[in-house]
């Protein structure tokens, strides 16, 4: 076991290794303080450590992540937030599967079949994300406060975003990182809301917080492993 638990931190940094035992024994912490439900506190540790592994471009990011957008689902529902629980059933756990096989036939070398190819979105074709994205969000807002949903808009758009950043993620992008930054903002303040309304669910609003410091470091790392990987000459653009 402790032999295995080597291998497995090989390659993590003081950072990764310090961000990721910092937020669990914070969420553990809060669990007990707070007399917090066991699927939100199984949710957050699971959400934690898939966010981290896609953060260092590990294609097993996956497992944990099929784990963590059930559970996710799950409470979302319990707080009315409709737009949470179908993006995460209907889109997040199938994508879950989808990416794992294309990560897999994108690895960066047979040496490195745990990392990943990085790429990145022409400016025209960020234009145009960025212009349905705004569109989509304000379409569904509709739908969603049609349906009784709590903070529809906020909600629709962190749906409608989420959607886009789990694209560009299957498909390797570096722009998926500031949209997951935008994402976990406005989830931050929905779930201050849901914490404040009811004293629950602080796990996930600590797995959020976790998802914004993650989110960060990704954008930075993978831009460094973007330019190592052209200069290196691991892919073709």
């Amino acid at each position: 076991m402790i032999a295995m638990s080597r291998r497995f931190l090989a390659d993590w940094n003081w950072f990764e290794r310090i961000w990721l035992a910092s937020f669990t024994l914070v969420t553990v912490y809060l669990f007990v303080a707070l007399d917090d439900t066991w699927i939100g506190l199984c949710a957050s540790l699971t959400g934690m450590l898939s966010v981290v592994l896609v953060a260092k471009g590990k294609t097993f990011n996956y497992y944990p992540g099929i784990v963590n957008v059930i559970l996710y689902a799950f409470v979302a529902y319990g707080q009315k937030y409709y737009g949470e629980v179908m993006l995460n059933l209907l889109y997040f756990l199938p994508m879950q599967f989808i990416g794992l096989i294309m990560w897999r036939k994108n690895k960066v070398s047979e040496q490195k079949q745990n990392d990943v190819k990085i790429a990145v979105l022409r400016s025209s074709e960020r234009i145009w994300w960025s212009v349905l994205c705004v569109v989509a969000t304000v379409a569904y807002g509709f739908v969603l406060k049609q349906l009784g949903g709590a903070l529809p808009f906020i909600d629709s758009l962190t749906a409608v975003l989420s959607i886009v950043a789990m694209i560009f993620m299957v498909k390797r992008l570096v722009e998926q990182w500031v949209v997951w930054v935008i994402i976990d903002l406005f989830t931050i303040y929905m779930w201050v809301v849901a914490f404040l309304a009811d004293g629950n669910d602080i796990s996930i609003l600590v797995m959020w917080s976790a998802y914004l410091v993650n989110a960060l470091y990704g954008l930075l790392n993978w831009i460094r492993q973007y330019r190592a990987q052209k200069e290196g000459q691991l892919w073709v653009p």
